[in-house]
């Protein structure tokens, strides 16, 4: 049985802190607080204010909640290792924190693409945009983005599960992912590497392709615009979500498809923590700083909050 390979395994050491680091500890714990108060408060402007009650708002709290989710994963157990003389996480703790962890990250690729066809639909198609993201389809579109990271992360997990590990089990890292277990492992890792490559292409590049057909469209619709007023809003609306694809697609590659010789275990750590810690706090940054609407429910929910008189 593949489950006897590790029953010597009961824990794994992590070897990307090397002591204990309050610099760290205060570092993620910055973080992760920043990334809770900013999400979260998109999640509560969007639930709230009926004017952004719309198909791009209703996908931006799926991806506020996702990225609460995605760093929730991780970062409690770093800031509960950082302080420890030696950081160590259990093997079905690992498990588990690698399958949340990859069914985040298949979930915001598909999620990160049907906000980009929203976007495509308001803009090239707006007499037929009501219909084709009526309130049934977003809600079926979001729950498949969410079904489909889960069945993807249940393959890797199954296939990580029948890794066997030899004499003291180190990853090179601060939390359990695919890469450091493949690396750590002494048993064939060839199904799991394949499996890696083929969800690159199926949950990461496929997403990415159809992001960068949706921007392309909507680039030639705004350059025909006549009004020059048409087109900075249409510029302004899309710059946002186009700024959060970037930095999650990018810095996911860097993770998952490493070159051969791998990179140094610190640039290893570094983009890691740049894809699934660092990206999480900025995107609620990125939409309400460049989203007029968002800024706008933002300056009315502290105006109604600041109202002496108000009930509301």
């Amino acid at each position: 049985m593949a489950g006897e390979n590790q029953t010597h395994v009961t824990e794994f050491m992590l070897l990307g802190f090397s002591h204990g680091q309050p610099f760290l500890f205060a570092l993620f714990l910055a973080i992760y607080l920043a990334t809770l108060l900013g999400n979260s408060a998109i999640l509560a402007l969007v639930s709230l204010d009926p004017h952004i009650h719309s198909p791009m708002y209703f996908f931006l709290s799926h991806l506020s909640c996702l990225d609460i989710c995605f760093s929730s994963v991780t970062v409690p157990k770093i800031l509960a290792n950082a302080l420890r003389p030696q950081a160590t996480i259990s093997y079905h703790g690992c498990l588990a924190q690698m399958f949340f962890l990859m069914g985040c990250a298949g979930a915001e690729c598909a999620l990160l693409a049907v906000m980009a066809y929203d976007r495509y639909a308001a803009i090239c198609q707006p007499l037929r945009y009501g219909h084709a993201m009526r309130r049934g389809v977003c809600v079926v579109a979001a729950a498949g983005c969410w079904l489909w990271g889960m069945l993807d992360s249940a393959v890797h997990t199954l296939l990580a599960s029948r890794l066997s590990f030899c004499g003291a089990a180190r990853l090179q890292h601060i939390f359990c992912d695919v890469p450091p277990l493949l690396r750590a492992a002494c048993s064939n890792t060839h199904p799991s590497e394949v499996a890696l490559h083929a969800a690159s292409v199926f949950v990461g590049l496929c997403p990415f392709l159809l992001v960068l057909i949706s921007y392309l469209r909507i680039l030639a619709a705004v350059l025909g615009m006549p009004m020059a007023t048409s087109r900075h809003k249409a510029f302004s609306t899309c710059s946002a979500h186009l700024l959060v694809v970037t930095l999650y697609f990018v810095t996911a590659n860097l993770n998952y498809n490493r070159p051969s010789s791998g990179y140094s275990p610190t640039a290893d750590t570094l983009v890691s923590a740049l894809y699934c810690i660092v990206t999480p706090m900025l995107n609620p940054l990125i939409y309400s700083l460049r989203n007029q609407e968002v800024r706008r429910a933002l300056r009315k929910a502290v105006r109604r909050r600041g109202s002496p008189g108000s009930n509301a």
